[in-house]
């Protein structure tokens, strides 16, 4: 199948997203997928995974529609033109840790505007769902390190459990909250992967995310690859699988 994408730019939520349909044709998506790109990448960071995935599952994709919202946080300030944050981090200590091979926890970090990102970026699946008449269990949340990070929080706590989860080098953050929230969420699919040798998010602590959720009784995959803070296609096969599925329970 020949994939022709056809996006287009949106404000949803207050927050600038890329919209992005598989082909010109004019079919209802029976899937939303919404991606959350990492910090210190641009709004269209992602973008290239949805031609990605629906060439690893064409048929079942063809009515996925792909949403990436732009996180609200400008760091152009800061010299990085065109990049953004979903919450600010201390990027001095972040390379000091990296550096000195610190291993860098944040289970007790629970940020500032993490409830204020969360409540975003469930408006804007409200109103994606809202637009074609799905419910939340044809929603499929993601994204990649900081953008994972918040997925998996929206996840958690939404009224009503999402058809799934993808977690692309994520960790474990807000322990506490997430481990209450797991335990009265219903469960769901989930998709993680992570590098064995990833210096910017440890891999253990990966793994202690994993841990968390299999507790809670979540159908949590974990993919580990041979590779450092990135997306590999063994990753990229993962989740569009997960996605495929979502679409054929659709």
């Amino acid at each position: 199948m020949t994939i022709q994408p056809v996006g287009n730019v949106r404000r949803l939520a207050d927050l600038e997203c890329v919209v992005v349909d598989p082909t010109s044709h004019a079919y209802e998506p029976q899937v939303i997928v919404v991606l959350c790109h990492g910090f210190g990448a641009s709004g269209t960071d992602l973008v290239d995974c949805s031609r990605a995935m629906w060439e690893l599952q064409p048929a079942e994709l063809q009515r996925a529609r792909f949403v990436f919202p732009a996180a609200p946080m400008s760091l152009d300030p800061s010299g990085n033109y065109d990049s953004r944050a979903w919450w600010p981090i201390d990027m001095e200590q972040l390379n000091e840790m990296i550096a000195t091979g610190q291993f860098r926890d944040l289970r007790r970090d629970k940020p500032e505007v993490l409830q204020q990102r969360r409540e975003q970026i469930i408006s804007l699946t409200t109103q994606l769902l809202a637009e074609v008449h799905l419910d939340v269990a044809s929603l499929v949340l993601g994204g990649f390190s900081q953008g994972a990070m918040l997925a998996t929080d929206v996840a958690l706590h939404l009224d009503s459990p999402p058809g799934g989860l993808i977690v692309w080098s994520g960790t474990l953050l807000n322990e506490l909250e997430w481990k209450a929230a797991a335990g009265r969420q219903m469960k769901f699919p989930i998709f993680q992967s992570h590098g064995r040798f990833d210096p910017i998010l440890p891999f253990a602590a990966a793994q202690w995310l994993n841990e968390m959720l299999m507790e809670a009784g979540m159908e949590a995959e974990f993919a580990a690859f041979d590779g450092m803070h990135e997306i590999p296609m063994a990753a990229m096969r993962g989740a569009a699988l997960l996605v495929a599925n979502v679409a054929d329970e659709g």
